[in-house]
This record gives structure tokens, C-alpha cells and sequence, in this order.
């Protein structure tokens, strides 16, 4: 593990491409999941439905309700619903059909006992993932849920409607699920972001010793997605959390949105992948 890891990290300085993030005074989060978020159906306006639900929402302090600096986590689950990207996926040839229309490339694929495979494909969002975020989970039986068409566009116009409604700018993000390269288990990860420094970039910045950081740049949106998914977590019925001491990364401007975290080509050397499984050989 580099020095990177190991020493404390000195003081934020505003360097590099992205939004500074300076630590809070205080190094502690809250993250609660509020109740009552019903079920979501093509055309319901999202702000709108979560608005009531965001306000009656109880901290442990007894306060309730948004204030400046929270972050909004939604799944892109119902975001999807809202947006009606629920599509027909009656059987397994379908749904494939389905996966093969949100595929850009296959990055590696491994027979299944049934018949089928799995696939863990790039889709044309950029985010590789398993059958391409298409899910078959907590749907109607015979479809299959597609993930928002454009992720940062829904974290913003969510943003912009809790506004409106709730006078409070909060930071946004849409989370989805990922297994993970060398490691067991599933994450939520950040695909789409408004309003929130989605990277802490602290390069060129210098450790305790006088070393300078040269690759250290945080995945904040990722970080805030994790933690969220501890309190919402999978069949709650819990979509929304909202995560409070993370005001120094929520920011007055949009911003790039969750795009920014996805390697390009050039800097990607996992990108390749393997086109078959060695374990199907």
C-alpha cells in the first residue's frame, strides 16, 4: 500500500480539475432512508412525489425535513419508473434481445448452468456492469427496467424540482448497483450527479512528510452512494436517502455530473477485459 494510504492527508488546497472539497470542521455523516415513498409509474413527476416524503423526513436531532448542504440519493431504479423505462422482456430470449440493445461491447462472458450467460458488457452510458443494468428485480413479471436514458439530466431536473418545492438546493445523486473486479459483494456506485463534487482531486497536494500526492483523486459521489445503500438498502422499500455533513462537496452550479468518474479509453487499462470467461475452456 503507497504512503498515499498510509499518512494522513494534509490540509484541502483548490488544485486540479475538478471542484475543490474542503474537509468539514467536524468528520461525521448522517444518512437516513425516510418511509413512505410509493411506488413509481411512468409520468409521475419525481420531485413531486418525493417532495412530502423529503420534508416529514425525522433526524435524530428531532429535526425535520432538507436543509442547505444534504445530498438526495435516489435509486435509478425509480427514477427509471418515473421516466417509463420499463420495456417487455417475457422470456429469456427477450430479455438477452433486451441486453444486447443496451450493449455497446462485451467485456466478458461466462456460460450458466440454465443455458444462458452472463455478461458483463459496456453499455452506452459507458458504465460497465453487469447485462447492462437491465433488471428483471421488483418489476412486473414478463419486463424488464432499463436505466435512465441520461442519468445526469434526471439528477438535475430532480435538483431543480426539490428546489422549487422545498426552497432547499441539495445536492443529487442516482445510484446503481456493481459487483466489483477481485472483490466479492455489490456497491452502489454514482451514475448520475447534480450539484455535488463528484471527484476530490488531491494532486499536487503533499502529505505529512512533504511527499506530493500524485494519483490521489477520491471518488466523493461513489463514497456518498455506498453509504446511502447501508440505510436504503435492497428490499425496504426505501428508494431515497438523504446523507447531512457532506455540505463542502454539495456545490451552487450543476456541475459535470457522475460522467466525470468513467475512465476514458486512453486512461483505462482494464478496459479490454476478455471476451470469454478462461473458465469456460
Amino acid at each position: 500500500m503507497s504512503a498515499e494510504h498510509n499518512e494522513p492527508a494534509a490540509p484541502a488546497v483548490a488544485t486540479g480539475p475538478t471542484v475543490p472539497v474542503e474537509p468539514a470542521a467536524t468528520a461525521a455523516l448522517t444518512v437516513i432512508a425516510p418511509e413512505g415513498v410509493p411506488v413509481l409509474t411512468s409520468g409521475d413527476d419525481l420531485a413531486a412525489v418525493l417532495t412530502p416524503v423529503l420534508e416529514r423526513a425525522v433526524w435524530p436531532d428531532g429535526t425535520l425535513g432538507l436543509r442547505p448542504g444534504d445530498v438526495v440519493v435516489v435509486s435509478s431504479k425509480i427514477v427509471s419508473k418515473a421516466e417509463g423505462r420499463l420495456v417487455a422482456a417475457r422470456d429469456e430470449e427477450e430479455r438477452q434481445a433486451v441486453i444486447a440493445g443496451e450493449t455497446v461491447r462485451v467485456v466478458a462472458e461466462r456460460a450458466r448452468p440454465d443455458g444462458g450467460a452472463l455478461r458483463i458488457v459496456e453499455n452506452h452510458l459507458g458504465l460497465v456492469m453487469a447485462a447492462a443494468g437491465v433488471d428483471t428485480s421488483d418489476v412486473p413479471p414478463g419486463t424488464a427496467l432499463l436505466l435512465p436514458e441520461d442519468p445526469d439530466a434526471s439528477a438535475r431536473k430532480l435538483r431543480l424540482g426539490l428546489h422549487a418545492r422545498t426552497g432547499v438546493k441539495p445536492g443529487v445523486i442516482v445510484t446503481d448497483t456493481f459487483g466489483r473486479p477481485w472483490r466479492r459483494g455489490l456497491v452502489d456506485q454514482a451514475i448520475g450527479a447534480a450539484g455535488v463534487a463528484v471527484q476530490d482531486d488531491r494532486r499536487g497536494e503533499h502529505d505529512s512528510y512533504g511527499r506530493e500526492l500524485q494519483v490521489t483523486v477520491i471518488a466523493v459521489a461513489d463514497e456518498i452512494a455506498a453509504a446511502a445503500e447501508l440505510v436504503k438498502g435492497k428490499a425496504t422499500g426505501r428508494p431515497v436517502a438523504v446523507v447531512r455533513g457532506m455540505g463542502h462537496a454539495v456545490t451552487d452550479e450543476d456541475g459535470a455530473g457522475a460522467r466525470e468518474l468513467i475512465r476514458t479509453p486512453e486512461e483505462d487499462m482494464f478496459r479490454r477485459g476478455v471476451a470469454e470467461d478462461p473458465e469456460t475452456h
